[in-house]
């Protein structure tokens, strides 16, 4: 199975840049955070509510905690919000207050007014990426570009596993990116 490509800090200016240029930035901005920065997958991004990730008082939460139906596998899990998601979040709920009337409602809206699907965050991701001029990244590489950044930034393993809501650290360490560059900074820690 071919992995989904992590992306130079060239392309990821380019995908801001596309967002940009679009229709809903800032909710487009919004998923691409909850990817890259909460690891989110496509089927998860889809199916969050608002009250998964803004509390009673219309603040951003710093732990969402996600319901079987929500997730792959049918199993809970745990979302912990860094800052720049964090920042992202609020953005988006302040473009769009409306979203704290209903607060059942999925998070991500759609044009047409419901949600979105997982398959529509999919295709969203295909489009981006193409506008962008990206070849071989997926919905899939926001969160294996931050579980190899973790990595890089030498996080514990398991602590890393536990971020990415695996049950093995065997599938963790299948996200983590490797190269040449990687392997010549490693070996001079020696």
């Amino acid at each position: 199975m071919k992995q989904a490509k992590l992306l130079t800090d060239i392309e990821f200016k380019r995908l801001t840049a596309t967002v940009n240029s679009l229709r809903y930035p800032t909710r487009n901005h919004t998923i691409v955070a909850l990817s890259f920065y909460g690891g989110l997958r496509a089927i998860e991004i889809a199916n969050l509510r608002v009250k998964d990730v803004v509390d009673m008082n219309g603040e951003v939460k710093d732990i969402a905690f996600l319901s079987a139906q929500q997730t792959k596998g049918n199993e809970g899990c745990t979302l912990y919000v860094n800052t720049k998601l964090r920042k992202q979040l609020v953005k988006y709920i302040s473009k769009y207050p409306s979203l704290l009337k209903n607060r059942e409602r999925k998070l991500i809206f759609s044009a047409k007014g419901n949600g979105f699907t997982a398959q529509t965050i999919v295709n969203l991701f295909q489009r981006l990426y193409k506008l962008s001029a990206i070849e071989g990244a997926s919905s899939h590489s926001g969160r294996r570009q931050m579980i190899s950044s973790l990595a890089d930034k030498s996080v514990n393993i398991r602590v890393i596993q536990q971020l990415a809501r695996h049950k093995s650290p065997t599938v963790t360490m299948r996200y983590v990116d490797t190269n040449p560059s990687k392997l010549r900074n490693a070996i001079e820690l020696v």
